[in-house]
């Protein structure tokens, strides 16, 4: 039976207001430590699913522009 990683984030930050959402990121960013990784790979993933075209398609750009 594996562990279900994905869930267990889901749960930890469950009901997480905007500013504990946000202090989260930036922990994360600001400490660089590969553990945070999953919590803001799940994070984006919520975003993507509420996200319309447009905010997807900006997000998207963002990133590719980032990366160049």
């Amino acid at each position: 039976m594996g562990f279900n990683l994905r869930g267990a984030i889901m749960a930890n930050i469950h009901g997480h207001s905007e500013q504990e959402v946000e202090a989260t990121i930036v922990d994360a960013i600001q400490n660089g430590e590969e553990k945070m990784l999953p919590g803001l790979g799940v994070m984006f993933e919520v975003y993507w699913k509420e996200a319309n075209e447009e905010q997807k398609n900006e997000l998207c750009d963002m990133i590719s522009k980032g990366l160049q």
